[in-house]
């Protein structure tokens, strides 16, 4: 009877041991958008392109020391989307997605304030879900292209109606 008992608590407590210790492959998933602003308004507009084959860099600092502790690059896609897989919680490190570079050979200069998103990469902070959504982070053209009035004048229009 007490190898019966045995083997079925070596049935049932070994998966849940090798549960707890075993690393998880990928705990979070960074996604975020690079977008290319023609108007060079600073923001998302009907005007505005997404750029694939933008690099990307993911970087956590030590909150106290302001030390980097983690790097992880990342490039997007076709629709202009990066997503980079963490495999560690980052618990009190500061986590940034930050521009590198765009290959699109017009629109490559950094926005100012929209060149890196912040991104918390903990599991400890009632966020049950573990895909991390930056926001999306842009360059923009050296000279504004034709149309960008009419585009801007739409704003304008919606903003004088509240």
């Amino acid at each position: 009877m007490a190898s019966k008992i045995a083997l079925v608590l070596f049935i049932c407590v070994l998966p849940a041991m090798v549960t707890a210790i075993r690393h998880e492959k990928n705990p979070f998933s960074v996604k975020g958008r690079v977008f290319c602003d023609p108007c060079r308004a600073t923001f998302e507009t009907s005007a505005t392109t997404y750029i694939a084959g933008a690099e990307v860099i993911l970087q956590c600092t030590d909150r106290v020391t302001n030390e980097v502790v983690y790097t992880k690059k990342g490039f997007t896609d076709s629709t202009g989307t990066y997503m980079i897989d963490v495999n560690e919680d980052h618990k009190d490190q500061v986590c940034d997605a930050k521009l590198v570079n765009s290959n699109h050979p017009t629109c490559n200069e950094a926005t100012p304030g929209r060149d890196q998103a912040r991104v918390i990469l903990t599991g400890y902070n009632g966020i049950a879900s573990t895909e991390r959504f930056a926001n999306a982070m842009g360059y923009m053209t050296q000279e504004v292209a034709s149309g960008c009035a009419d585009v801007l004048r739409q704003y304008q229009e919606f903003d004088e109606e509240i």
